[in-house]
């Protein structure tokens, strides 16, 4: 990973922390990782009480697409094994819990394009 796209991911990730707070989210832990696997964000809703394991993923133009479709089947496989990992570590039991994805496209001398999309894997 090159140094810029590390430093856009993790403005990218800095934005979605904003946005979840500012919609009453409590962020429990960033940047979980277990393996060579990583969840970005995991949140508790406030309205739900969920735990919200989040995918964060940015980009800087559309060279490769929207971020969005950078959620394969796969990426999508390894974050619910990550999530239940982090659920066994932890001794959660029982516990509501979804999927959401935040993107952001960053736009030269605009405010980002910010998405967030809850329970984005059912």
């Amino acid at each position: 990973m090159s140094i810029k796209s590390k430093k856009t991911g993790e403005e990218g990730e800095n934005l979605a922390v904003e946005l979840l707070t500012s919609k009453g989210y409590e962020i429990v832990k960033r940047n979980y990782r277990f393996g060579k696997g990583e969840i970005d964000i995991i949140a508790r809703d406030p309205e739900t009480g969920y735990l919200v394991f989040v995918e964060v993923k940015s980009r800087e133009n559309l060279e490769y697409d929207l971020p969005e479709y950078a959620i394969t089947r796969n990426k999508i496989r390894q974050i619910k094994k990550i999530a239940g990992l982090y659920l066994f570590e932890n001794n959660i039991q029982n516990a509501d819990c979804r999927f959401d994805v935040v993107t952001i496209l960053f736009r030269e001398n605009l405010k980002p394009d910010i998405n967030h999309y809850i329970n984005a894997f059912n």
